[in-house]
């Protein structure tokens, strides 16, 4: 049989071909225009071959695919839009039958007569999953490792390879529903209660239980192409479509807005698709898919959330110089809530940690942290006993600086003190090897001043986690004006290890996140003092896109935390530094009625003991005088809360703390959830233009304040008609101090 680059084709004596998937230039196998061709001719090949009775496709690494490679949708996207400015009805039939390929390639393996079997035997993603459900049997190896999804819908688009007419035909609509617009992942035992896997073994059987399907007369035919086929959740017009489609079209509504194209369409696609054959069915997915690659949301999602994110992922910020250090033992100074989840993850990574506390007791109870995540892991069947004792004996609880001898790196994460601070840098540097990186987890002081405590600032740097940080996934790796590129380099093998996206930012107070995050808080503080009820405040940032509300995050990050950061930035930098409205109103919240926020129970929520519900304080009604809804326009406070943000990042990036649009939009994606769907803060403000975002600032300006200014930066910008893609290249760190 022919020889083929990315697969292997054994047939044996039962006539039986298994078909192995293992590409040679890739940890992970995934759909290419070279993989496609290839798998096409062996479904043509296998089709044509009589003493072939059936396929089994299976893969030659440990997971089986992650799907398609989006950078080939790119590519086509870029044709597309190079070709719509001579032809555009020529570039949108391209752009269809481009979008069709995978999906009408899966539809020849089905109708091939020859029956062909799935064997899962891990990881089974997007286009790959779809494959395996156009396969007639479905077999998947156990274990945790194995994972089904179809989460194309987390990158602005959907599965277009019939993923949404099969998976309703398989499984019960309601479940098919909330699996496609979710893109929720499946366990194995899941996705077989579901229907959408026979068989799950495992994983020395499974290619021998695959192949024993074909050997026990599976059927080459799909049930959907039998006469006589029946919905598994009944017809669309049937009292369980009646009952099952009003529902979810407000459903999806309200936890979307309407902001993600292509969950709407998934539904357009199931409901239009289960009253038609099958074929018509892939050809109103199709056309659906057309549609959805080519808004904004798409574009603007691919880029940051997969391409953008994996290129950073995989170090493109870090010095390429620069060896990779495999990192041996990790110090964690401080073992309050933060240190001890910075100890937890790296112990995680399988790195011996040591934790550092005042007293043993202090320690002991950082360390008890990481024994309750694990309980928590232990009790959803997620971890084991032997994995937890594991974890625990990777780390050291002690009082004892000398314990930190021969660390790799070293984390501080005392008490947001300069004093203490300085001290614990002392006690750790008088212990630690001269090669060592000492990074700083601080949230509010500038890393080039704490590097004053260092002996070595070249090997000084910041590492800004977020909380809860088993959790949240980006950390802010902070160049002072000496760290040297060592320092850098390490800090992110050591993001890599504990499967953080870094991105790295110039020293400024606040550094980027904490910038941007302020801004939007303090926004809400505005409007409260305006007289905007605080529900229309919440509703609006959920209605934009935002995952809380600014409230609601106020309370998350404590209350009196923010009057603390006021309080020292007027310090340092003068009354006019903070706006004594929103100084008043922190100071009322803490000092007169002693909330807190989500810590102590009271905010500008109230915490019931569950299962209550959080609400709204009824207090704030009285602080200052209401405007009724019919006074406010929805929209503008919808605009005030993004324009805030996004003004910010802009200033940010004039001023060269972040030098990267890459890293913009992925931090404020993952560090605050900034409505996913503009692809982030930056390309929100290009998915807009640079001349309207600065008309409309500026009109936001002239009503509401001098925090819509648009900075030199974006005034620049509009008068070129530049996006921040095409301004700012892809800068190397070492580039980074230049532009600062």
């Amino acid at each position: 049989m022919a020889d083929y680059r990315n697969f292997t084709v054994e047939t044996d004596a039962d006539g039986i071909t298994l078909v192995t998937w293992d590409m040679p230039d890739r940890s992970m196998n995934v759909f290419t225009e070279e993989v496609m061709d290839e798998l096409e001719a062996i479904v043509d090949r296998l089709a044509s071959d009589e003493a072939v009775k059936g396929a089994v496709i299976t893969s030659g690494k440990e997971t089986f695919s992650g799907g398609a490679d989006l950078t080939m949708l790119q590519a086509m996207l870029g044709r597309f839009e190079k070709e719509k400015g001579k032809d555009r009805e020529k570039a949108v039939k391209l752009l269809f039958d481009g979008a069709g390929r995978m999906g009408w390639l899966w539809r020849k393996l089905e109708t091939s007569g020859k029956p062909w079997v799935s064997a899962i035997n891990g990881t089974c993603m997007g286009g790959a999953f779809e494959l395996s459900l156009a396969c007639h049997g479905r077999v998947a190896a156990e274990g945790d490792h194995v994972k089904l999804a179809l989460p194309e819908v987390k990158v602005g688009i959907f599965p277009g390879a019939g993923g949404t007419q099969r998976v309703p035909r398989l499984a019960d609509t309601q479940e098919a529903l909330q699996m496609l617009t979710t893109g929720k992942t499946l366990s194995p035992q899941k996705a077989k209660a579901m229907g959408l896997v026979h068989e799950v073994v495992p994983a020395k059987k499974l290619v021998d239980a695959a192949k024993k399907m074909i050997r026990d007369g599976l059927s080459p035919v799909q049930p959907w192409d039998e006469k006589g086929f029946k919905l598994p959740g009944g017809p669309v017009y049937s009292a369980a479509g009646a009952n099952l489609w009003p529902p979810a079209i407000a459903i999806l509504r309200r936890e979307t807005y309407g902001n993600y194209p292509a969950a709407t369409a998934i539904l357009k696609c199931v409901y239009e698709g289960l009253l038609v054959p099958f074929d018509t069915a892939l050809t109103i997915e199709q056309r659906y898919f057309t549609e959805i690659l080519q808004t904004r949301e798409a574009a603007a999602m691919i880029r940051s959330l997969f391409v953008s994110l994996q290129a950073l992922n995989k170090g493109a910020r870090r010095p390429k110089d620069m060896r990779a250090t495999k990192l041996k033992k990790v110090g964690v100074l401080g073992a309050g809530f933060m240190g001890a989840g910075i100890a937890h993850v790296t112990a995680q990574a399988g790195i011996p940690v040591v934790l550092i506390d005042r007293d043993q007791e202090a320690a002991d109870e950082g360390k008890a942290h990481s024994a309750a995540l694990m309980d928590g892991l232990i009790k959803k069947g997620r971890a084991t006993e032997a994995e937890k004792e594991k974890l625990l004996s990777l780390i050291t609880a002690t009082p004892d600086y000398d314990q930190l001898e021969g660390a790799d790196l070293v984390i501080e994460a005392v008490f947001e003190e300069s004093g203490v601070k300085k001290e614990a840098t002392e006690k750790a540097e008088a212990v630690l090897k001269s090669s060592a990186i000492f990074a700083s987890n601080t949230s509010t002081i500038p890393i080039t001043s704490l590097a004053k405590n260092s002996k070595r600032p070249k090997n000084f740097v910041g590492i800004h986690f977020f909380s809860p940080v088993d959790r949240m996934m980006l950390v802010e790796i902070i160049m002072g004006k000496n760290t040297g590129e060592k320092a850098l380099a390490v800090a992110m093998d050591y993001a890599r290890a504990i499967k953080k996206t870094p991105i790295v930012v110039n020293d400024t107070r606040g550094f980027y996140v904490n910038r941007c995050v302020l801004r939007y808080m303090q926004e809400a503080y505005s409007m409260l003092n305006e007289g905007v009820p605080a529900p229309m405040i919440e509703n609006a940032a959920k209605m934009a896109g935002m995952p809380v509300g600014p409230l609601a995050l106020t309370d998350e990050t404590a209350i009196d935390l923010a009057q603390k950061i006021m309080k020292q930035t007027i310090r340092d930098l003068g009354e006019k530094a903070v706006d004594p409205r929103h100084m008043k109103l922190i100071d009322t919240m803490v000092d007169k009625h002693g909330r807190r926020g989500r810590k102590n129970g009271k905010g500008f929520y109230d915490y019931p003991e569950k299962p209550a519900k959080k609400h709204l304080w009824p207090g704030l009604t009285e602080l200052y005088p209401q405007k009724t809804p019919e006074e406010i326009d929805v929209g503008e406070v919808k605009d005030r809360l993004l324009f805030t943000i996004a003004l910010e990042a802009a200033r940010v990036m004039e001023e060269g703390i972040v030098t990267d649009p890459r890293e913009a939009d992925v931090g404020s994606i993952l560090a605050f959830g900034f409505a996913p769907y503009t692809g982030g803060v930056l390309s929100y403000i290009d998915g807009i233009g640079a001349e309207h975002f600065v008309e409309r600032a500026k009109r936001l300006q002239k009503k509401f304040g001098r925090q819509f200014k648009p900075p030199k930066l974006l005034l620049d910008m509009a008068e070129k008609s530049q996006t921040f893609y095409t301004r700012f290249a892809h800068e190397d760190p070492a580039a980074m101090k230049k532009a600062a």
